[in-house]
């Protein structure tokens, strides 16, 4: 039996581009959860969950956050089995 993963990226985009990079990544990955926050001074970063099955490891769901137009870093933030 295969387990299930969630891994939380800090998804950082560029300035005044969060809503539209957000929708992309919901529009195109369908992740289990998307927030906005604020990090220092009016920067904003993305935070990303998906759930997927262990076996897939998450460098194409890192790699397809990347290719989003207007995202500038993608890193793993926390990821851990369900």
């Amino acid at each position: 039996m295969m387990s299930s993963v969630a891994t939380v990226f800090k998804v950082y985009v560029e300035s005044g581009k969060e809503q539209e990079v957000s929708d992309s990544i919901r529009k195109t990955l369908n992740p289990k959860a998307v927030q906005t926050d604020e990090v220092a001074f009016g920067i904003k970063v993305l935070k990303v969950m998906f759930v997927h099955e262990d076996s897939e490891g998450s460098t194409a769901l890192e790699d397809g956050l990347r290719k989003i137009g207007g995202v500038t870093e993608v890193e793993v933030e926390d990821e851990s089995l369900l």
